[in-house]
């Protein structure tokens, strides 16, 4: 059984736990920041191509203590890199490192490559390495003098979905955008709504769960290239992907922003997507926004403030969209906003707050909860 890391932003943990639950992977166990779980090669695929909350897929490979560079040299030289990387493999190292006595990330970083070339000299009886081939992303990190070594699945983040080749300023990630989704009561068969939508990525990635979309299908990652983990198990993997789409779900998903150039960013992006037929983009301010039908969700990533720098706007846009929510109580509102007093503005109280980081800015997401639906 090989050992994995699902790795989530502060406050996603519960998203990612019930994606490996839903994914069915095994013995899974979530710490701060991330989602532990079990498994073999074929959980590579799968995880990368249908996490939509977790940021990288990291494989376990060694966990042990180390206050001296000479017991991080040794702990890392003692396990078994060549399972993985192989004579021609090409690897770098990152790191990180908290409340540790080996503080300083760049020697940490360097020990930990030159052990590993040690471990791979004495197994493949080489004394050079040309590392010409696949790549492979070491991270060590090291917390309260705990270290943790891993080697990156994903390459590039699990957020860059493949639709989304540009995007405005202070853009919201895709995978917070699906967390939001999921931390909602929304579904497909509810009209969702997201009247400051930017480029388009909370509705985009609302019709990618209403269609059963992978969020991986549009984009490669680096474990793709690797010996120990085969081809065919990716192309299995995207053919189930593929085959689980519902093409005959058409949702009703509307985006509005009162900026015409990040509108056709927002349609360009849901074609790539392969969702523009189920959303409906339009330019239009807050104060013009209109609920469709009954026991909608709004899920929205408003200005705070500190993008716009104008706070009376912010305020007022705030005052606005309470005021319209307040017209029709079968609607449930969700708003992630680092203004401290949005309940005030929004003029009511949220049925529950979480607190969540979008990029480095510290949010709180309001969730305001409608009635449920009548029953069909």
């Amino acid at each position: 059984m090989i050992n994995y890391i699902a790795t989530a932003a502060a406050g996603l943990e519960a998203c990612v736990k019930r994606e490996a639950i839903k994914l069915g992977f095994e013995n899974i166990h979530t710490f701060d920041g991330r989602v532990e779980f079990t498994g073999d090669e074929s959980v590579i695929p799968k995880a990368n191509l249908w996490f939509r909350c977790a940021s990288r897929i990291l494989i376990k490979i060694g966990t042990f203590k180390a206050v001296s560079f000479e017991e991080l040299f040794q702990g890392t030289k003692a396990l078994p890199w060549e399972e993985w990387i192989p004579v021609d493999g090409k690897f770098t190292v990152v790191g990180k490192s908290v409340k540790s006595t080996l503080y300083s990330v760049s020697d940490c970083q360097a020990i930990v490559k030159k052990a590993v070339v040690e471990r791979l000299k004495g197994v493949y009886d080489v004394d050079w390495f040309d590392e010409t081939g696949a790549e492979y992303t070491i991270q060590v990190a090291l917390l309260k003098d705990i270290v943790t070594l891993t080697i990156d699945t994903s390459g590039s983040s699990l957020h860059k979905r493949g639709y989304r080749a540009n995007a405005l300023d202070a853009p919201l990630k895709e995978t917070l955008a699906a967390a939001m989704i999921e931390l909602s009561y929304w579904n497909k068969d509810r009209v969702l709504m997201d009247p400051f939508c930017g480029s388009g990525t909370i509705p985009i990635e609302a019709a990618m769960i209403a269609r059963n979309i992978a969020p991986g299908l549009n984009r490669h990652f680096a474990s793709e290239k690797w010996d120990r983990v085969p081809e065919k198990l990716w192309k299995e993997e995207r053919k189930k992907a593929y085959a689980a789409i519902d093409y005959d779900c058409m949702p009703e998903i509307y985006g509005s922003d009162i900026d015409p150039a990040a509108i056709e960013l927002a349609k360009s992006n849901a074609e790539l997507a392969g969702v523009d037929d189920c959303i409906t983009f339009e330019v239009k301010p807050v104060q013009e926004l209109e609920l469709y039908g009954d026991y909608g969700c709004l899920i929205t990533n408003p200005p705070y403030g500190e993008r716009l720098g104008d706070m009376k706007t912010v305020e007022d846009m705030y005052r606005s969209l309470g005021g319209t929510m307040h017209s029709n109580e079968t609607w449930s509102t969700y708003v992630i906003t680092s203004m401290e007093y949005f309940e005030k503005l929004f003029g009511k109280k949220a049925s529950a707050k979480r607190k969540l980081f979008n990029a480095w800015i510290k949010t709180d997401y309001y969730q305001f909860y409608g009635p449920r639906p009548p029953k069909k």
